[in-house]
């Protein structure tokens, strides 16, 4: 596993690492971001997508679950677990098919919440309050 470990200490930053983290990202990963509410999960994705492409605004996928974004040859799903109150949920929404598609990036906030339902992650990014700002530690698994 490779850890690399970045500081942001506002959104401007956070958004700028995230397009930094963009350029490790591949067809095929899941991403697990991991952090406490406010932590910055969101503002991150925000960066990664703009840092593969996307010019568009950027929703939070809180209470949709799933946000998805068609680049130009990549698809890339924004998850959102919180509000999940069981992993069988997931079944639901067809979870399975959204991790099928081989040119695809899963960017996935409180994967907890899915637990048993999730495939494992290729990467993690954990957000953590450090004053000021937040720190961020990017894993390759």
């Amino acid at each position: 596993m490779k850890n690399k470990t970045y500081y942001a200490n506002d959104d401007q930053k956070m958004i700028h690492l995230g397009e930094q983290l963009a350029s490790q990202l591949h067809p095929g990963d899941i991403v697990y971001l991991q952090g406490d509410l406010g932590a910055g999960k969101t503002t991150l994705v925000k960066g990664i997508l703009s840092g593969l492409g996307h010019k568009a605004s950027v929703k939070s996928p809180t209470y949709t679950l799933v946000e998805s974004y068609e680049l130009p040859d990549l698809q890339v799903y924004h998850f959102d677990l919180y509000r999940l109150s069981d992993p069988e949920e997931l079944e639901w929404i067809g979870i399975r098919d959204y991790f099928d598609q081989k040119n695809a990036i899963a960017l996935i906030e409180w994967p907890d919440k899915g637990k048993g339902f999730l495939p494992k992650p290729t990467k993690e990014i954990y957000l953590d309050y450090q004053q000021p700002g937040r720190k961020i530690k990017f894993c390759i698994l």
